[in-house]
């Protein structure tokens, strides 16, 4: 090992900075890795990262600090170099980051693309987005369908969210709704995999992927990168499908890394037509072909299905959406509130007087939500105070517009409607034809080396 390591931080958030460190650093006796910083998700600093997954330069672990505390670390280890490891933050975010790191004496850079993705053995079907909240949950569960309906035994790997014990979740696997509490599965998690385990799709997630992908291939014809947050693919895609968001124009060329996303797609799904306005959707397909002129472009809608949307009428609801969309992913409405406009709401009730404890602390992080509540759930306590939350609130009628049935993980003592949504394609091309294609072999790419 080098007597003068070169030290470095990585700024992340339980995700994308745990997989560079794996696949860059881990084994590199030339860097030391201080520490890492941890934003965006509650509760994650003030951890290790294990030494069981740090490796043998790491026999007490890496710590794990609030990103707050950047500027001190830097100045206290003498660090040279801060790597950022996370996103969907707008390019201003990053520049304004890098500046106070240059500032205090050390390198900014970015990790990512081709150095970062693993190869796989087994054909690899990429769904990414340019924000979180496009529909790329929806999406991927279409790409996932249409490929059992040819045949294909597709198991998806879903981006991390590893915000409990990280050594137990090395490597996950999901084939049954039973496997959600036994791994102690957040609310997100949740969201997430559970409409794949619905559909008999198995799951892997976790921290290390190099070790994910090779157990998922023992059992895969197909891989699903089913990606998170607008980040790039861990693993070097073979198509790869990118969803983009006509409600926030402009974002696809503006965020980190949604536009690397955009430029190394083969396919490009406009989805949320069906909401969105006509010049917003003319101005995104101009958008598409000045960046990705050569991509497939799929038109999408995203329409609802409410249980019992009756009852909305006249009712003075409360709404609950999807956490991260509504947070990081800066949506100011989503489902619920669709919902909520087509059955006649009488009006949508303000949570924000009625929050306890951790739902008070994310309005203050991001005062942007409004009047919607975010599905937030990261933890038993974080759910408890969700579920205060929701019952404190004065309202006629809840509406939870969440992928999965939040009733069946806490006690919700109001009455309350379900909105759940789909993707569903517009005309030609589809996706039932593109990956018909790329399962008769007629389609095959370089992954990220296209542009």
């Amino acid at each position: 090992m080098a007597k003068n390591r070169k030290k470095v931080i990585i700024m992340g958030a339980a995700g994308r900075d745990f997989h560079n460190f794996n696949v860059l650093y881990r084994n590199n006796a030339d860097v030391e890795i201080v520490a890492f910083t941890a934003t965006q998700i509650p509760d994650i600093d003030g951890r290790k990262y294990p030494a069981v997954l740090a490796g043998k330069y790491y026999p007490k672990g890496i710590p794990i600090v609030e990103e707050s505390e950047l500027l001190n670390l830097i100045k206290k280890h003498k660090v040279e170099e801060v790597i950022f490891s996370y996103s969907d933050v707008p390019y201003q975010y990053i520049m304004e980051k890098a500046a106070y790191v240059m500032a205090a004496g050390a390198r900014f850079s970015v990790e990512g693309g081709d150095p970062t993705m693993i190869k796989s053995k087994k054909p690899v079907v990429s769904v990414c987005a340019i924000r979180t909240g496009c529909g790329k949950s929806q999406t991927s569960r279409r790409v996932a369908d249409i490929l059992q309906s040819m045949g294909k035994k597709v198991v998806a790997i879903r981006h991390p969210m590893p915000y409990g014990d990280l050594a137990k979740q090395a490597c996950q696997r999901f084939a049954k709704l039973s496997d959600l509490d036994k791994h102690k599965c957040t609310i997100e998690e949740r969201e997430e995999y559970e409409p794949h385990i619905m559909r008999g799709v198995v799951v892997y997630a976790g921290v290390d992927y190099e070790m994910i992908l090779r157990e998922a291939e023992k059992e895969a014809d197909v891989i699903m990168w089913d990606g998170g947050n607008n980040d790039m693919s861990f693993y070097k895609p073979d198509l790869m499908i990118t969803v983009v968001d006509p409600h926030r124009v402009g974002h696809e060329s503006s965020y980190y890394p949604g536009q690397v996303n955009l430029l190394l797609a083969d396919v490009i799904v406009i989805n949320k037509i069906d909401s969105a306005d006509a010049e917003d959707v003319s101005q995104l397909r101009q958008n598409i072909a000045t960046y990705n002129p050569d991509a497939i472009v799929v038109d999408a809608a995203s329409p609802l299905e409410v249980e019992n949307g009756i009852k909305i009428k006249g009712k003075k609801v409360l709404v609950v959406e999807d956490g991260p969309t509504l947070t990081h992913g800066e949506m100011t409405f989503g489902a619920g509130v669709v919902a909520a406009d087509k059955y006649g709401a009488a009006e949508l009730v303000d949570p924000r007087p009625y929050t306890v404890k951790s739902i008070t602390k994310t309005y203050e992080k991001y005062p942007n939500i409004g009047i919607l509540l975010p599905a937030m759930g990261y933890g038993k306590q974080q759910v408890k105070d969700l579920e205060t939350t929701i019952n404190k609130t004065k309202c006629d009628l809840v509406i939870l517009a969440t992928p999965i049935d939040l009733s069946r993980i806490m006690n919700i003592k109001k009455p309350s409607v379900r909105v759940s949504y789909s993707l569903q394609e517009i005309g030609t091309p589809d996706l039932q034809s593109v990956l018909a294609e790329f399962v008769g072999g007629k389609k095959k790419k370089s992954g990220s080396s296209k542009k």
